[in-house]
């Protein structure tokens, strides 16, 4: 029997993330229709040094996210058209766009990937203590894998987001951080 491969060994999936055509209808039908939420709109990000596909890019984008037990579901609105995985080729609509690993380590993140063959298309510091690679390992648009190791603090953050999850009675459906 084969082994897993390299990326599934560094850790499990903990998001899956859309890029919708319509940002506040994908927020209704998913509060609304499946009922995950609350959704906690974090606006205007822009990931330090960014680069994609091996060039700096200044892409800027707002996300929102909310957990359906322990998964993280993560819509996504770029802000500009710079070059970046929300843009171009890599930009699928409406249905799922990546999905994301916390690491612990994203230098074994990267020797993973490179052991995968995997292509890195995005990568970025996330806060002073975080960082992120996006790769593409073979399946093109749509099936890129996020793995990031998260900035301190964001325990706690994504804990609170879980735990307003839990019992949540529909009201408030989008709250903004920050």
């Amino acid at each position: 029997m084969p082994r897993p491969g390299p990326i599934k060994a560094i850790g499990n999936i903990v998001q899956i993330a859309y890029l919708p055509e319509d940002f506040d209808a994908a927020i209704r039908h998913w509060t609304e229709i499946v009922g995950v939420g609350p959704f906690f709109l974090l606006e205007n990000i822009r990931l330090g040094e960014m680069r994609y596909r091996g060039q700096p890019s200044d892409a800027e984008f707002s996300i929102a996210i909310g957990y359906w037990g322990d998964m993280q579901i993560e819509l996504i609105r770029a802000e500009n058209d710079a070059p970046s995985i929300y843009t171009g080729e890599y930009a699928v609509k409406d249905r799922v766009h990546h999905v994301c690993i916390f690491v612990d380590s994203i230098a074994e993140a990267r020797k993973a990937c490179a052991e995968a063959g995997a292509e890195i298309l995005v990568e970025g510091k996330v806060g002073n203590t975080g960082e992120v690679i996006y790769v593409d390992a073979g399946g093109g648009p749509g099936h890129v894998i996020e793995l990031l190791q998260p900035m301190a603090g964001s325990d706690s953050l994504f804990a609170m987001m879980k735990e307003a999850a839990r019992n949540w009675d529909g009201s408030e459906p989008l709250r903004i951080i920050g």
